[in-house]
C-alpha cells in the first residue's frame, strides 16, 4: 500500500469496479507501464493466499503492455478492497451447513478485445466462497451451431 501511495485511500467493499468493462481502450490516457506491472506483480503474490482475487487480478494483468487510466483505476480498486479486508476470513460454526455447492457459467464471445468465450465457476462450502475460476477460450469459434 505504501509503495503505491494507497495508505490513505478509503477502503471499499468489493474489488470489482461497478459498470466498467476492461478492454484495450486505445483512446485512453496512457500511464507508467512499469509502475502498473509492479502493482500487478504485488497482487499476483497475494493470490496464493487470497484466491478470491485471482479472477480480477488476472483480468487487470491482461493489459500490462499498454495500460491506461481505466486499468489503473481497476487495480487501485483492488488495493482499496484489500485495505478494508485485512481482518476478514472464513468462519465455520458447528451449526452451519457444510454442503458443497458449485455453479458454472459461460459468456460466449464476451471478451471485449478478442470476442472469445469465457467460462467460469464458483464453489461454496456452506454459504462461503472457497474457490472460483475463469478461463478464456484459446481460439475464436467460427460457428456456434
Amino acid at each position: 500500500m505504501e509503495k503505491y501511495g494507497m495508505v490513505y485511500s478509503d477502503p471499499v467493499d468489493t474489488f470489482m469496479v461497478d459498470q466498467t468493462k476492461l478492454d484495450k481502450d486505445l483512446q485512453g490516457t496512457p500511464i507508467d507501464a512499469i509502475r502498473y506491472r509492479g502493482m500487478i506483480g504485488s497482487l499476483m503474490c497475494l493470490t496464493s493466499s487470497q484466491p478470491d482475487l485471482v479472477f480480477v487480478v488476472c483480468m487487470c494483468a491482461r493489459y500490462q503492455a499498454k495500460p491506461n487510466e481505466k486499468h489503473l483505476y481497476a487495480v487501485k480498486q483492488i488495493f482499496r478492497y484489500l485495505k478494508g479486508a485485512t481482518n476478514m476470513g472464513l468462519w465455520y460454526s458447528k451449526d452451519t451447513s457444510i454442503a458443497l455447492t458449485a455453479y458454472a457459467d459461460a459468456d460466449h464471445a464476451g471478451c471485449q478485445d478478442t470476442r472469445r468465450s469465457t467460462s467460469g465457476s464458483v464453489q461454496f462450502l456452506g454459504d462461503r466462497l472457497v474457490s472460483c475460476s475463469s478461463k478464456k477460450q484459446k481460439s475464436t469459434a467460427i460457428s456456434s451451431t
